[in-house]
């Protein structure tokens, strides 16, 4: 008879639930899914009344979900940035250090090769947000170890800076916009690319400042 009563219970709260808030869940979801699918080939620049049209709701069923666009952007990409986070905090524990970083490198750019908006965010197109600064502050000091282990074991000439990778990220991420529909592969090639001209440039002279890096994601014109 408990058990009766306890399921009772599960049933009586799940059939109590009001529709409005089943229903405002069910678009959230429509919602994001029809944003992120826009986004992975668009980029960025795809607006609310776009996402609305998709999606087969009106303006004010997205503003109501998501009142500011970082709420958006928060909500579509926390968790692709979570991974790419992850993926530093593994190449800092390889051995090899040019392995671990052109390990890193590689699989952050294929997870930006699927969604065009991802790759856009984390080289800061457009809009920076704080969901971008906080994952750019947990990979630095990451890839700074990883290069400064490379220099010492002569696998990167001296002078070699996280503002060198940030540059190749974005030079590369460049190539891969220009060429997603007509050649989507062709990032590798820039990739290897840069990594070949970063292990065996001439870096004499004085080291970029720091804040190079900032100016790279958060400008790229800069």
């Amino acid at each position: 008879m408990e058990k009766f009563f306890q399921l009772y219970r599960v049933w009586y709260v799940a059939a109590s639930d009001p529709p409005l808030r089943r229903d405002a869940e069910r678009n959230r979801q429509l919602l994001l899914r029809t944003a992120y699918d826009l986004m992975a080939s668009a980029g960025l620049d795809v607006s609310y009344e776009d996402i609305a049209r998709a999606a087969g709701t009106g303006m004010g069923t997205v503003y109501r979900r998501f009142p500011q666009r970082q709420d958006l952007l928060d909500a579509l990409f926390s968790e692709h940035i979570d991974t790419v986070i992850e993926l530093a905090e593994q190449a800092a524990r390889y051995d090899d250090a040019w392995a671990g970083l052109t390990w890193f490198l590689e699989r952050q750019l294929e997870i930006e090769a699927k969604s065009r908006g991802l790759g856009e965010l984390l080289r800061s197109r457009n809009q920076a947000t704080a969901l971008v600064r906080r994952a750019h502050e947990r990979m630095t000091p990451l890839v700074a170890g990883l290069i400064a282990r490379a220099v010492r074991t002569g696998q990167l000439p001296a002078g070699a800076t996280p503002a060198d990778f940030a540059a190749a990220h974005v030079m590369v991420g460049g190539v891969m916009d220009a060429s997603r529909t007509s050649a989507p592969q062709m990032w590798r090639r820039a990739l290897r690319i840069a990594l070949a001209g970063l292990r065996h440039a001439d870096l004499s002279g004085d080291p970029p400042d720091e804040v190079i890096i900032d100016h790279l994601y958060n400008d790229p014109k800069n």
